[in-house]
């Protein structure tokens, strides 16, 4: 009696499962508003974002140079401004005030002030400061600029100390000794050193996560909308164990976003030449627990929705502290140990990691293995997390409308 119990258990387990897998294919595609963020957001996002951020590096911006100092060393700075492939002298202003009407015109996009004093500070071996004024409406231009001005200061530097080298006893016995030790760069992962190389292999990731978990809250909107209207008892759901219910809608959200995992990971790499050097069955098996950990934490984050509209609010407020937490433009070690733990429960935070490891340095699954494990530990304590807030959601509502709502 005891075994054919359990069998029974078993089954109905089973059964609910599979009932509620096929059941939510119809809620979701019924429903334009999931549709719209389990379908048309992962497909547009990541076009629309690339195309902000391409080209990556930009070249020739414009600049305007105010000599101050007039001499051979200060026309020596611009000249190696003008030169660099960031950056194009566009004119020389007679002062500040002329360079600031010719930015606010759209003339040029950063100002490089030359002291009256350049030149002797130089001569008395002293530090010289060169101010520079940029536009920051578009930070690519920002970042020619900056690159440009520290290249040519370094370079200068660099030029002043063999001067004085060569003019002392010391140059001899480097000349002996040979050359000094020589450097050479490798960037790992963005080997071009641009903007979308760097932050859209980690954005993709975190498009992952959010459009999914927005969809799962949108979908326990509409369950709460239907338990208020039919006194706590949704008609659309199966009767069954409650496990067995999270983890069929979970089935239902992972084979839908398949295909969508395939086409944000790899073909939007390739169709922008990304970073692109993992290996794709490393990758896909890597980001199977981060999607079962977002449906688990959409399910968990539903008592924060009452109305299918509430989950913009959620998505809203979340998206820019996950983008933060998630390490892409703070690195996590540098952060506080409360916000460093906090980053640790974000799925799309292990994600990211992982994924830029094997998909821009080449990494293993196995030399992934912590952020991997890690996100099958979410995934585990999400699941049980969502069982009981669920079960503990439909109590709620079962005692809360009792009384219909008034239309």
């Amino acid at each position: 009696m005891i075994m054919k119990k359990i069998i029974d258990n078993i089954k109905r387990w089973w059964h609910t499962l599979f009932q509620v897998w096929i059941k939510e294919y119809r809620l979701v595609f019924s429903d334009l508003g999931v549709l719209l963020f389990f379908i048309a957001l992962p497909l547009a996002y990541p076009i629309v974002y690339t195309l902000i951020y391409n080209p990556e590096i930009v070249y020739d911006v414009p600049v305007a140079v105010v000599d101050n100092c007039r001499t051979a060393d200060s026309r020596q700075f611009a000249r190696m401004i003008d030169a660099s492939p960031y950056t194009k002298v566009a004119g020389y202003a007679s002062d500040l005030e002329e360079a600031k009407t010719w930015m606010k015109e759209r003339k040029v996009y950063g100002i490089m002030e030359l002291p009256h004093d350049y030149s002797r500070k130089i001569g008395r071996n002293e530090q010289a400061v060169v101010p520079i004024y940029c536009d920051m409406s578009l930070l690519l231009r920002y970042k020619s600029i900056l690159l440009a001005t520290t290249d040519v200061s370094l370079q200068l530097g660099s030029d002043i100390r063999t001067k004085k080298i060569d003019y002392s006893p010391v140059a001899l016995l480097s000349t002996a000794v040979g050359s000094t030790v020589s450097t050479e760069s490798f960037f790992l992962g963005d080997v071009t050193q641009g903007f979308a190389s760097f932050v859209m292999i980690g954005i993709v990731v975190l498009i992952l996560q959010q459009s999914l978990v927005l969809g799962v809250l949108m979908l326990g909107g509409g369950s709460s909308e239907r338990r208020r209207k039919n006194r706590g008892i949704d008609p659309e759901e199966t009767d069954g164990p409650m496990s067995a219910s999270i983890l069929g809608k979970s089935l239902c959200y992972l084979t839908i976003y398949a295909p969508l995992t395939i086409y944000i990971l790899h073909y939007i790499p390739v169709m922008f030449s990304l970073p692109h050097i993992g290996n794709p069955l490393d990758y896909l098996t890597f980001i199977l627990p981060m999607l079962l950990a977002s449906t688990f934490l959409g399910q968990m984050l539903r008592p924060l929705v009452v109305e299918r509209e509430s989950s913009f609010l959620v998505f809203v407020f979340t998206s820019v502290l996950f983008l933060f937490l998630s390490g892409l433009t703070w690195p996590r070690p540098a952060m506080s140990d409360v916000w460093f733990m906090l980053s640790s429960l974000v799925p799309a935070t292990w994600g990211i990691e992982g994924f830029i490891g094997i998909n821009s340095n080449g990494a293993t699954l196995g030399e992934m293995s912590t952020p991997y494990l890690m996100l099958w530990a979410l995934t585990i304590a999400y699941y049980f997390i969502a069982v009981i807030i669920e079960k503990w959601c439909k109590r709620r509502d079962l005692r809360h409308y009792k009384v219909p709502s008034v239309p």
